[in-house]
């Protein structure tokens, strides 16, 4: 069975490459390029939609657990192709947000209905009806899905979080019982971490491809998913989920917050998040994905082995995370605003091709 596993982490990975390549070369011979403007973040125009290499080599991982486990594998692997059609749609051509968002739900409601929500609810330490549990969940994942599709806007950033995030759902339970590895569950996210490693390739700075919402929003689908797989195997607990994607969550939820405080209207695209504002102060996207990398490995990953107690400890810690972070990312996104009346445009070195 590990053998087996291996290989389709391996396949996985050869796949999102594959297609990758393959989407950049037709893009780059029909022209079909993500020009550059005051909203953007890259200098020269690029291919995008490479993220149907992720939700490819993705979903030939859930498929295989889908014939091992086709009661749970199988609606989310459905429901995975469906999100990533809806993105590939958007990418092209823009679907009116009160759409996407309604589609969203549904999926996200498929993905979490699979799951038993009085085990959620336990682990959760929540006493509330199913259904008042279920939409809470709904909205919460779909919620995520959007953040990490806001958080996908500078080289490798996204793909680097996804993996992280992935690699530590699958860590985390190794390190208290390794005889996990035997159980398919344990693979899946591992297998969807390769998929992103070979979209990397082409998406490490300097891009030579983009992410685009057909593989971002594939990418928060299955990001929920695990993550409330991991409650319900009791591998993870709250505090150690909000502690992982802390440094994205930092940045999006005040990126946010400025917004709506302005009268903006937060649905539209802008370049005011703190890594986009630290791209340009670094004059790299190269530096800043290393940088947020470089907390989630030096700081997030070992602080939320430490939160591994439901109790008051896990939550001092989240706190604690969370009351050094949010100012930062407040005052790294404190720039002066950048719209296409006022910005100009500032070269990136690590974004020409």
């Amino acid at each position: 069975m590990l053998l087996t596993a291996l290989l389709v982490t391996v396949a996985a990975f050869i796949v999102a490459l594959a297609i990758t390549s393959v989407v950049r070369q037709r893009a780059l011979s029909r022209g079909e390029l993500e020009q550059v403007n005051a909203r953007s973040s890259h200098v020269v125009p690029t291919p995008s939609s490479g993220g149907i290499g992720i939700a490819t080599g993705g979903t030939l991982v859930t498929l295989a657990i889908a014939y091992l486990q086709p009661w749970v594998g199988m609606p989310v692997a459905i429901a995975g192709i469906l999100i990533a059609i809806l993105g590939y749609v958007d990418d092209r051509r823009h679907i009116p947000a009160r759409w996407r968002l309604g589609a969203q739900i549904i999926l996200v409601g498929v993905v979490v209905s699979v799951l038993p929500l009085d085990v959620l609810s336990t682990a959760l330490g929540i006493a509330m009806p199913d259904m008042v549990l279920f939409v809470l969940l709904v909205i919460a994942g779909a919620f995520w899905l959007n953040l990490f599709n806001f958080m996908d806007g500078i080289d490798g950033l996204a793909a680097s979080e996804a993996i992280f995030l992935l690699l530590a759902l699958t860590l985390l339970p190794f390190l208290i019982s390794p005889a996990v590895m035997i159980h398919p569950s344990f693979w899946w996210p591992v297998g969807v971490a390769a998929a992103c490693g070979g979209f990397l390739v082409l998406n490490w700075p300097p891009a030579k491809i983009f992410m685009g919402d057909v593989g971002s929003t594939w990418l928060g689908l299955m990001l929920t998913f695990f993550a409330l797989l991991g409650l319900v195997m009791g591998s993870v607990n709250l505090p150690q989920l909000l502690i992982l994607p802390a440094a994205f969550l930092a940045d999006a939820l005040t990126t946010l917050g400025r917004r709506l405080a302005r009268g903006e209207r937060v649905y539209e695209a802008h370049r005011r998040h703190a890594y986009q504002l630290l791209a340009l102060r670094f004059g790299s996207h190269r530096k800043v994905t290393l940088l947020y990398m470089a907390i989630n490995v030096v700081v997030l990953l070992p602080l939320t082995w430490h939160a591994r107690d439901l109790g008051a400890v896990g939550w001092l810690v989240a706190l604690a995370v969370y009351a050094v972070l949010v100012p930062a990312a407040w005052w790294a996104g404190a720039g002066r605003p950048l719209d296409p009346q006022s910005d100009e445009e500032r070269p990136e070195p690590d974004n020409r091709q």
